[in-house]
């Protein structure tokens, strides 16, 4: 079955010679920061390899969500709330937007303690989240036969169509002058006198004074070639959806899967922890900074040694920018699903809603998420690098907190005070000595 197809978005017809800022990948990341930037007057180009959310952005959950976040990325995603609210009005495009809720479902005392440990960083946020049980929980997962002792429930969580989403963001920022070329891959990033002048298309140059780099799961590829060190790597995630079907309103995840109802009445469903990682050189390049990530989360990671290794092996690290990059002779990441996955996260949703047995499997799909050393993303300046800009490594995070991390980048870029502080983000936190690991809050 193919991927997901987003809403097309045409190119625009001309490249051109100069602007203020070059955005590098048309996911949701890279959409907003054009938006706000846009918005706030500077000339912008969006430059996307493929198709605008050809990747990730289309492929994810299309969950938004507070709920069980790294206590970092708490604050950002606050806006992003904010800003999802006002997105329809805001882009005049249908994104599928509804604040419908989250259960996170629990069972066991350990499980049921991480919930509430996890709920004291909401503390006077004035978010209603809760726990619910008994037939509160009952009420809320109608016709279900899961058995948790209690869940997490996130009342201002929500949902949005991942295959509108992005192109609306891009689409309203052409509205505000923005430029938008698809099938133009940025090759490499022109510096002078240690700051950047402007990028290397494979349709030729263009000045700018800054480039922010939001490539998703190709962004540490690029920024080797411009001599910057980011750690990380991806990992395969892989998505069913269904016929329509009659079920919960209220997103639910739970180990062993995870589900979402769809505005064609059907349901996304994934398996709510397992996740595959292919072994590819990097694995071996960046294994002891990813170790206390893996130490953690091996029970979710399973690897295997597949295609992606000679992949990988055989790609360029370093080129010209008048060579034919990885960018062009790969437009769009399209992996094979993990039947296994499916098999599995498809069989517990059933057994847990009857009613799915009504359904049928209509679409499955893959997509790689961009994943740090800590599972917290970098929206960060290069400091050796005048100019450069990062936003990427959301760790299967991004989707719903992509509104707000393109505030956040615009703000950097902008220099004006930041909506919120980003030192978190910072991309030196890879070598200044921090200690660098996953958060999950409890």
């Amino acid at each position: 079955m193919p991927g997901p197809k987003p809403t097309p978005v045409e190119p625009d017809l001309h490249l051109p010679k100069t602007v203020d800022v070059v955005v590098v990948g048309g996911g949701i990341i890279g959409a907003s920061t054009a938006l706000e930037l846009s918005e706030r007057g500077a000339s912008v180009l969006l430059c996307e390899k493929g198709q605008i959310a050809g990747e990730q952005s289309s492929r994810n959950w299309g969950w938004v969500r507070l709920g069980m976040r790294d206590p970092r990325e708490i604050p950002l995603m606050v806006e992003a709330l904010h800003l999802w609210q006002g997105l329809d009005q805001r882009t005049g495009r249908k994104t599928g937007y509804t604040r419908a809720g989250i259960l996170f479902g629990a069972s066991g005392k350990r499980s049921s303690g991480n919930l509430e440990r996890w709920l004291r960083h909401v503390d006077g946020l004035q978010t209603g989240a809760r726990l619910v049980a008994g037939g509160e929980l009952d009420a809320m997962l109608p016709g279900t036969a899961t058995e948790f002792d209690c869940a997490l429930f996130m009342p201002q969580d929500g949902r949005a169509e991942p295959q509108w989403a992005a192109p609306a963001i891009a689409e309203a920022a052409r509205d505000r002058g923005a430029v938008l070329m698809t099938n133009c891959a940025v090759r490499s990033v022109d510096l002078r006198d240690g700051r950047v002048s402007g990028v290397f298309t494979e349709r030729g140059r263009v000045a700018c004074n800054y480039v922010v780099l939001a490539g998703g799961a190709w962004s540490r590829l690029f920024a080797g070639n411009a001599g910057i060190d980011l750690p990380q790597l991806k990992v395969l995630n892989t998505v069913l959806r269904t016929s329509p079907v009659e079920g919960p309103e209220s997103a639910l995840w739970a180990d062993e899967f995870a589900m979402r109802k769809r505005v064609d009445g059907g349901y996304s469903i994934a398996s709510g922890r397992e996740n595959t990682v292919d072994i590819v050189p990097d694995s071996f390049r960046l294994g002891r900074q990813f170790l206390p990530a893996f130490k953690q989360e091996w029970r979710s990671l399973r690897f295997r040694l597949s295609g992606r290794w000679r992949t990988e092996a055989q790609q360029d690290q370093t080129w010209l920018p008048t060579d034919v990059t990885p960018f062009e002779k790969c437009r769009v990441l399209d992996p094979e699903p993990s039947s296994k996955v499916l098999r599995k996260a498809w069989a517990k949703a059933r057994n847990a809603f009857p009613a799915l047995e009504q359904a049928e499997i209509v679409q499955s799909w893959a997509g790689m998420i961009d994943v740090t050393p800590d599972a917290v993303p970098v929206i960060s300046g290069v400091d050796e690098m005048a100019g450069m800009y990062i936003a990427t490594g959301f760790s299967g995070h991004g989707f719903g907190i992509g509104p707000a991390a393109g505030r956040l980048m615009a703000d950097l870029v902008a220099e004006t005070t930041p909506c919120v502080d980003p030192a978190a983000f910072r991309l030196s936190r890879f070598t200044d000595g921090s200690i660098v690991r996953p958060d999950p809050g409890y």
